[in-house]
């Protein structure tokens, strides 16, 4: 529905003449990096196919208080319709709790390009002890280096609001040291430890 609104307020925004010069078409890998992450977003699927981030130690000087997420100019990206009385989260990518060593660095997380629907269950379950877990393992062992890619598939659910939701998520660890730790996680409210979720790295 929203991409109908979009070309709707092109066309009424601009005159006949014109019209030919707008590109309409949506892309499938748009490459954005900043001082937190680096991220292709799908603008087809309005969700991240992957994402790149480290964790460090740091001492924690902001708070997200009543942060909300935002969009980007220039990037077609969910929004809160997406996430509005559903079971889905506004799931963070790269997480808020570990980039809270400047006022700066928090806000870049709550982009919506930084965003995923999540089932609630998972969001604020597995998916957040891994999160604090990593944490902990930075502080104690050094950096660690996080990709995150989101598994689609012919069967993902796409909401009538447009956008995609994914099927899963793979975490993939990487130490100071070069030995890794990679995790799985169905979209779906977790039945196990995320321990339980850790699968081989190939």
């Amino acid at each position: 529905m929203k991409k109908y609104y979009l070309i709707i307020l092109i066309l009424f925004s601009c005159d006949n003449n014109n019209l030919e010069s707008i590109d309409l078409q949506l892309r499938e890998n748009v490459l954005i990096e900043n001082a937190v992450f680096k991220i292709s977003y799908n603008e087809i699927k309005e969700q991240p196919n992957w994402i790149e981030y480290t964790v460090k130690d740091f001492i924690k000087v902001a708070d997200r208080g009543n942060m909300d997420f935002y969009r980007v100019d220039g990037i077609w990206t969910s929004d809160d319709n997406d996430y509005y009385k559903n079971d889905w989260d506004k799931g963070h990518m790269a997480p808020a709790g570990s980039f809270t060593d400047s006022w700066s660095n928090l806000a870049k997380t709550f982009s919506f390009v930084n965003c995923a629907l999540q089932i609630d269950d998972l969001n604020r379950g597995e998916w957040r002890q891994l999160e604090e877990q990593i944490r902990d393992w930075a502080r104690d062992l050094g950096p660690v280096d996080i990709r995150i890619e989101l598994k689609y598939s012919d069967d993902s659910m796409v909401l009538e609001t447009g956008a995609t939701v994914p099927d899963g998520f793979y975490k993939y660890l990487t130490f100071s040291d070069n030995s890794k730790k990679c995790y799985y996680f169905d979209n779906a409210s977790p039945e196990k430890d995320w321990t339980e979720h850790e699968i081989l790295c190939d």
